[in-house]
């Protein structure tokens, strides 16, 4: 198989979709759609986000200093791509969309109920990178809708239904749903080989 050097692009695909909330305390607020976004620490539990220094969400999320991150479902693709394609300095997006506004319990941060999934976030770091700032923020909480949840407490995917996003080919994606195996199946399968 050959392989052909097509230059530095942001090829990871599939990226999960979140929904982030925001405001500053003085009547702004805004959702911005991210797909560049991930866990990158257990103890705090921590994650990132990158956002466009250009965005009208990235100046109340680095004045405010917390978001929140809301995990839409795929009957919310339609909401989600409004919010990335529009500017919150032209559109009351949660009046838009439907969404109700809701606090989380830890910092007030604002944040989605119709989304499955939503977690309160308070900002430690920003790293300049460019284009974006990468804001990483410790996890304070994480709400979870019964509907989607198991007796262990954790989100079931094939019940979330979340969205994959495909950076280069621009397409949401329904996902994450096949079981491919578990945690440690296969620790040892190369081992004796």
């Amino acid at each position: 198989m050959a392989k052909i050097d097509v230059g530095a692009r942001t090829d990871l695909y599939p990226l999960p979709t979140a929904l982030v909330s925001c405001d500053d305390g003085f009547g702004r607020c805004s959702i911005i759609t991210i797909s560049w976004t991930g866990i990158c620490n257990s103890n705090p539990p921590m994650l990132s986000i990158a956002v466009q220094k250009k965005r009208y969400s990235h100046d109340i999320i680095l004045q405010s200093g917390k978001f929140g991150l809301n995990l839409p479902n795929s009957d919310q693709v339609s909401q989600m791509d409004f919010c990335g394609n529009n500017s919150g300095r032209d559109y009351d997006k949660y009046k838009t969309c439907g969404f109700t506004k809701v606090r989380g319990d830890k910092n007030d941060t604002l944040l989605i109920e119709e989304c499955p999934v939503s977690m309160e976030c308070a900002v430690k770091h920003v790293l300049g990178l460019g284009t974006h700032d990468l804001f990483i923020a410790e996890i304070l909480s994480t709400y979870i809708d019964e509907s989607v949840m198991d007796d262990e407490k954790r989100y079931v995917v094939e019940k979330l239904q979340p969205i994959a996003y495909l950076t280069k080919a621009r397409e949401y994606r329904g996902g994450f749903t096949e079981k491919l195996g578990k945690y440690g199946q296969y620790k040892d399968h190369f081992k004796n080989g």
